[in-house]
């Protein structure tokens, strides 16, 4: 879910993955990793890439509390 809502976050603001890894100062292949699952972001990265999507942290996670399931 984390995944999905950050790629739909992403392609909502209207930025490729190519732009968004360009103002990351990353390689292109850096957010198309993590948005295959094939990487894992950190809190601060995740604070990062929230803030220049302009998505607002508090639905982000609100959202994905919703989400989650009641055991691991």
């Amino acid at each position: 879910m984390l995944r999905q809502e950050l790629t739909r976050l992403r392609m909502a603001a209207g930025m490729s993955q190519a732009r968004l890894a360009e103002v990351l100062g990353k390689p292109a292949s850096y957010v198309a990793k993590y948005e295959l699952g094939e990487r894992r972001l950190d809190a601060v990265e995740l604070c990062v890439i929230l803030r220049i999507i302009s998505a607002d942290p508090r639905l982000f996670f609100a959202k994905l509390f919703e989400a989650s399931p009641d055991r691991l």
